[in-house]
């Protein structure tokens, strides 16, 4: 018992000569070396604080046996049960990337955290919402109104589903827009103009009654230097590029209650424009008319498509709930928050959508970002890209910081190995924005494409078979539970492949 208390790693000797007695034995370095129980090489440890740090061997070792004693016997059987001395102490915990980097489990409190049930919901709340909002009003419009609100509820609870099998699983398995010369305005009264910017270019019977400004000199001369697809873009590279060469992004993420703002405040604009507007609305099951889209329209997925990403927070419900004081409310706060989300989602889209002025606009007017429906000159909605782009100020670097540890570190074993990597590679990340905003601006498309991918893999198959794995291993899989979970895999890669036809 003795020896099982020792160190499983020996201290690095730098001798050549080792003297057991009487003897003098001469080892090869390369030889002492393999003659360790585990030799385990530097493995990244990823801290939003400081410089990179390792993993001392001794940690990795005990990692290593963990895994050795549940390869012995299948979980479900209690004969083999790693003992205390080979479970980590508390400040020894990591949590270990496929990558090959460990992240330090910080201020360790064996799962309890401080936060009451309430913080915790709205945590979730805040952290789930996004600029995939601006796209739920263009979403119902491709679905149609009652098949866009039935789809937004479906897609709530199945990912809701899928999000508590993540929680379970601990427990299983160890943009800005300018009116050009071809936007139509139209005013239904003197201080709520809406306007349809794709009227102008034939796609929509009804351009009778648009206002043109064409022969205003002063507007060509701003559309000239000010266009969302040609100059904003490369002004924007001025504004982020410098913002993603910090060392670390602790400053911007005490900026993340500008999220929050920016949500409310979009509630607070569409209730105001949804007032004074008033609703606009006609039921027609299957047939399109002149300014009404029908109830049911086969375009639906690409409503699933950008619900899966608006929903998507399954990559961090673990760590925002693991900070809950009460444990066991867990599932019950993951719940009230998905609610919360998609009352959020259906106040938002509805509203948008039913106070739309039809007519004389028809409904296939309502942009991807439903803030394009309103001209530059509307004081209101300037607020409210304003909000979004600070937002984004401070989200994007921190979304930069993950894109480097993940890959600066697993290659250079470094995070900032020098200004020149991370430029570059800040660059990289830039320029493929830029290009997408260039040659492919549609805020709707870029969601529900790359929604339904990441979907795809961590809300519809990882959840499903890691719980399929786990009852397998515990001998208590059933042909119900089978068929269900692949049914739901199923699902999202049908959802990821209609995009593509949509």
């Amino acid at each position: 018992m003795d020896s099982d208390s020792r160190h499983l790693l020996i201290p690095e000797v730098d001798h050549e000569i080792i003297n057991p007695g009487p003897m003098n034995i001469q080892f090869d370095s390369s030889d002492l070396r393999s003659k360790r129980p585990f030799y385990i090489e530097p493995t990244n440890i990823v801290n939003v604080n400081d410089v990179i740090q390792r993993v001392s061997d001794h940690a990795s070792a005990m990692n290593k046996r963990i895994h050795y004693y549940s390869r012995l016997t299948a979980p479900a059987d209690k004969a083999l049960i790693a003992p205390d001395h080979v479970v980590p102490a508390p400040e020894e915990c990591y949590v270990y990337s496929p990558l090959g980097s460990a992240y330090k489990l910080q201020s360790y409190t064996g799962g309890h955290g401080k936060n009451t049930s309430l913080v915790t919901i709205f945590m979730i709340w805040n952290t789930m919402m996004g600029t995939s909002i601006l796209s739920i009003p263009w979403g119902i419009k491709q679905a149609g109104f009652t098949t866009g609100m039935c789809v937004i509820m479906l897609m709530g609870i199945l990912t809701l589903y899928c999000c508590y099998r993540v929680v379970k699983s601990r427990a299983m398995i160890y943009f800005i827009h300018h009116i050009n010369d071809t936007d139509a305005v139209l005013s239904t009264n003197d201080s709520n103009p809406v306007i349809c910017p794709s009227a102008g270019s034939g796609d929509h019977p009804d351009n009778s009654s648009m206002i043109f400004y064409a022969n205003d000199t002063g507007l060509q001369q701003f559309e000239k230097w000010w266009n969302k697809s040609k100059t904003v873009p490369f002004y924007l590279i001025g504004l982020l590029l410098p913002l993603l060469n910090f060392k670390s992004p602790s400053f911007f993420s005490k900026f993340n209650i500008l999220g929050t703002v920016s949500v409310l405040y979009l509630i607070f604009l569409v209730t105001f424009k949804a007032i004074r507007l008033g609703f606009h609305l006609e039921f027609h099951w299957f047939m399109q008319t002149e300014y009404f889209v029908p109830e049911i329209r086969f375009q639906f997925p690409q409503l699933t498509g950008v619900l899966t990403l608006a929903f998507f927070i399954h990559n961090c419900i673990i760590t925002l709930l693991k900070n809950n004081k009460n444990q066991e409310n867990n599932v019950r706060d993951l719940s009230i928050a998905y609610m919360l989300v998609t009352l959020t989602y259906l106040y938002i889209g509805v509203l948008v959508f039913a106070s739309f002025p039809s007519p004389p606009l028809t409904k296939d007017c309502i942009e991807q970002n439903f803030l394009d429906n309103f001209p530059s000159s509307d004081i209101l909605s300037f607020i409210a890209r304003i909000f979004l782009l600070f937002q984004m100020m401070t989200v994007y670097p921190l979304l930069g910081y993950l894109a480097r540890v993940q890959l600066l570190g697993h290659v250079f074993g470094d995070i900032y190995p020098s200004i020149f990597h991370v430029l570059i590679l800040n660059l990289i990340i830039v320029g493929a924005g830029v290009i997408m905003a260039c040659f492919y601006p549609n805020i709707g498309g870029i969601i529900r494409y790359s929604g339904a991918a990441c979907g795809l893999a961590f809300v519809f198959i990882y959840p499903s078979l890691i719980y399929i794995i786990s009852l397998h291993q515990e001998d208590r899989l059933t042909w119900p539970k089978l068929i269900f979970h692949i049914f739901i895999i199923i699902l999202g890669l049908a959802n990821l492949i209609v995009q593509f036809f949509m």
